[in-house]
């Protein structure tokens, strides 16, 4: 695993070419060999609440992740489903989604920067996509009704996670840690730079302490759900994850192709 060594600033990252003269991350990162638990025994003991995660069957009607429009029309309603049922929440918010492919020739993975096809691959750094603040400012932003949001008295936002090949996932299968294992000192807020605005994300730092799970030959029909952020106490509230490569997979494995989900429930 990919961590984040103790950084002396505040760590950015460039996700595109920084200016000149300025270095595309000022952080460095230690590689971290560790033991990554089979998650499919465990199954039903797993808790969005109570380790931040969960492997749910969930097939799909559709048949083509790449098609935009398809995804927005069809996935869309298909997840927001889902979200109400793992949460009993009440309303759910899909407000965004990424298509990754790993590239044949498997580069280095660092954020899953954009291949010059376009499409984003596997992201290996360990990193939660939201920080206690920028997990806050999230809610005014996809609940844009001021009453709706006054009502509101919790929301959390979640990924999910699917693979979207015919094949079961053998290389670079995503890893998720358990809630409970991370103390807050883990965490370090750090900025991701895109070239029309700044993002906020923890980093990661490592700790022994730490538990990691993932799930065997994940299939198409399976979705990991994770915590991203949770306004409640006393619950999981963070799920730091990364991509990580598998010692075991094959040596002719199929580079995994996914499509990640975020979404916003609410309970009034």
């Amino acid at each position: 695993m990919s961590y984040l060594c103790a950084p002396a600033e505040v760590p950015i990252n460039y996700l595109y070419e920084p200016p000149p003269g300025t270095r595309r991350e000022n952080c460095t990162y230690e590689l971290r060999v560790i033991d990554i638990h089979d998650c499919r025994p465990a199954v039903g003991r797993l808790s969005v609440d109570r380790q931040g995660f969960e492997l749910r069957e969930a097939p799909t009607r559709v048949a083509d992740f790449f098609d935009d429009a398809q995804v927005t029309r069809s996935y869309y309603p298909e997840i927001a489903e889902l979200a109400r049922f793992v949460t009993g929440s009440t309303r759910a918010y899909v407000f965004d989604h990424l298509v990754r492919k790993r590239e044949p020739s498997r580069p280095l993975m660092s954020f899953g920067q954009r291949s010059r096809g376009g499409q984003a691959g596997a992201a290996g750094r360990v990193h939660n996509d939201y920080t206690e603040a920028s997990g806050r400012r999230r809610l005014s932003r996809v609940v844009n009704d001021p009453h709706s949001e006054a009502a509101v008295t919790r929301f959390c936002i979640l990924t999910l996670w699917r693979s979207i090949t015919p094949y079961p996932v053998l290389d670079t299968p995503l890893a998720v840690c358990d809630a409970g294992s991370v103390a807050a000192g883990d965490l370090v807020a750090s900025e991701i730079r895109y070239r029309d605005r700044t993002g906020e994300i923890y980093l990661v730092t490592h700790s022994p302490d730490h538990r990691w799970w993932y799930v065997p030959k994940m299939e198409r029909n399976e979705v990991l759900v994770f915590k991203q952020y949770d306004s409640a106490t006393g619950v999981a509230k963070f799920a730091p994850h990364a991509a990580f490569d598998h010692p075991d997979a094959p040596a002719g494995a199929r580079p995994r192709q996914s499509i990640e989900v975020r979404c916003l429930v609410t309970y009034d």
